[in-house]
Formats: C-alpha cells, sequence, structure tokens
C-alpha cells in the first residue's frame, strides 16, 4: 500500500445544493415520522446526509457500487472493503429547508493499523456545511478501509451492550427501509441492497443497516430526550442485518447530556453513542 504525505492529498472540495423539503419530508417518512419539514423549517440533525450527492457515471463506480477507489476525494489506499466506522458532529446554527448551503471537504488525516483480520486504513473527513456564509455543522466522518475476509475466517466477537438505559425504543429493519435510505442518500454500496453480494463477496450474514441510519434514529432519539443537539459523537462496533430488530438505548448524564447505544435482539452492541 502507498504511503501518503499531507502534500499527496487531493485539494478539499466544495459542493453546493439546495435544501429542497420535498426531499426531506421523504426521509421522515422512511424515518416513520410525522412530515413536517416546509422552506424555511430548520432540518433535524443529520439530514444534510441526503443532500450533496456525488453522482458518478457507471464507468466510475468500483464492485461495491460506491465511486471508484481514486475517484473523489480519498485516494486509493489499496484495500477493497469500505465501513463508515463513525464520526462526530458539532451543530452551530439550524440548517433551514429551500434555502442554498455549501458543503467544504477535505480530508482531515489518514491512519494505518494493521488488525486482527488484516492490515486497516482508516480515513478522517472533515464537512463543514454553510448557509447565508454561516457554519451550520461541522462533520467529521471515520471511515475504514480493510481486506475481503479470508474463507471460513472466524466472525470477530462483537461487545455487548449494556442493560442500564433510563429509557429504550424498539425499532425494526427491512429491505424496504435500507432501499429508501439508501436512494436518498444516494449510496450506491451494495451491502445495503443486494443481499447475494452482501453474503458472497462481503461475508455477511445479510444485507448491512447503514451505520449513519442507525446514528440518525439515536440523534432524533437524543433530542426527544434532551432537547436540540449540540454535539453527538458515534461509533458503530457489529454490523446489523436488515432482518434484525434493535433497541435504541438512553442514559441520562445530567448537564452532560446522555449515553447512548443500539442494542440487537440477542444483546450485541451495535453503535455507541454521545450528546449534548
Amino acid at each position: 500500500m502507498t504511503d501518503f504525505t499531507q502534500d499527496d492529498l487531493p485539494a478539499a472540495t466544495r459542493q453546493t445544493d439546495v435544501m429542497d423539503p420535498a426531499r426531506a419530508r421523504a426521509l421522515q417518512a422512511t424515518l416513520g415520522r410525522d412530515v413536517t419539514v416546509e422552506t424555511g423549517s430548520p432540518l433535524p440533525p443529520f439530514f444534510h446526509q441526503i443532500y450533496f450527492w456525488q453522482a458518478e457515471p457507471p464507468a466510475n463506480l468500483g464492485r461495491d457500487g460506491h465511486p471508484a477507489k481514486g475517484i473523489g476525494l480519498i485516494p486509493d489506499l489499496g484495500l477493497p472493503r469500505r465501513m463508515w466506522a463513525g464520526g462526530q458532529l458539532e451543530f452551530h446554527s439550524p440548517l433551514r429547508a429551500g434555502i442554498e448551503a455549501t458543503k467544504h471537504s477535505q480530508i482531515a488525516k489518514i491512519t494505518r493499523k494493521q488488525g486482527r483480520s488484516g492490515p486497516l486504513a482508516f480515513v478522517t473527513l472533515q464537512h463543514d456545511i454553510l448557509q447565508n456564509d454561516t457554519l451550520t455543522t461541522r462533520e467529521y466522518q471515520d471511515i475504514v478501509y480493510r481486506e475481503d475476509p479470508a474463507p471460513n475466517a472466524p466472525v470477530p466477537l462483537p461487545p455487548m451492550a449494556a442493560r442500564d438505559e433510563d429509557s429504550c425504543q424498539e425499532v425494526h429493519f427491512d429491505s424496504t427501509l435500507l432501499f429508501r435510505y439508501s436512494a436518498l442518500t444516494f449510496n450506491g454500496h451494495r451491502i445495503h441492497y443486494d443481499e447475494a453480494y452482501a453474503r458472497e463477496v462481503e461475508g455477511y450474514n445479510g444485507m448491512v443497516s447503514h451505520g449513519p441510519l442507525l446514528a440518525q434514529l439515536l440523534m432524533l432519539y437524543a433530542e426527544t430526550q434532551q432537547g436540540p443537539l449540540k454535539r453527538f459523537q458515534f461509533r458503530a462496533t457489529a454490523p446489523l442485518m436488515h432482518h434484525e430488530a434493535a433497541t435504541l438505548c438512553w442514559q441520562d448524564c445530567g448537564q452532560d447530556g446522555g449515553q447512548l447505544w443500539v442494542r440487537g435482539a440477542d444483546g450485541r452492541q451495535h453503535m455507541s453513542a454521545s450528546a449534548t
């Protein structure tokens, strides 16, 4: 694998998009929430994920449906599998529907590690979302790249989730939800809609529920517990399949906000998070 210095990395990118209220209403409906967004409405946290699409022609796509390695902001790191590992967000002011916004993206860092399953590369992207020349949201997005699973390789044991939450909410996933969320975020990754590919190529036990979808549900749940968010940090800890139910868990930390996690029906922890 090639090592990259800061001078080797692509320049920052800039995209503009109008925060279409219809698209936000479609996401609200997809998530089973009341459809409330109108022009001028503040968008719920993390809804910027359904804007600023990176639309590439078929010739520029890799085997997984994402833009091919080396196209766009992230260089080719020599590892075929990609996964959204986590992130953190700062909410500075409301992002409003119906108004043009600008997204500035750059690579914050690239690090390499040797994991139990082989070499790993971690990429952190920084995204700044501005509207009317005012910073609304700063997001750090953590992506991990890894090798294909070896045949008959043991599946890593996931962490077990706590059961001392103060409140919880059960959520369900199916292929329709994953398809609609993929469409709204323009996420072509085949692990979310192509079950044969997910099982036979990337070694999953079904189609994978999106990490950002779990984070989105946790953010909305956190808002119901503590009000508008200032900061949110999350980390994916185990994949959740499309046929599995899960529980969103909240633990009140007083003035420090709250801790959250996603617990599977068998007790696995799929994501951990904190909110203030």
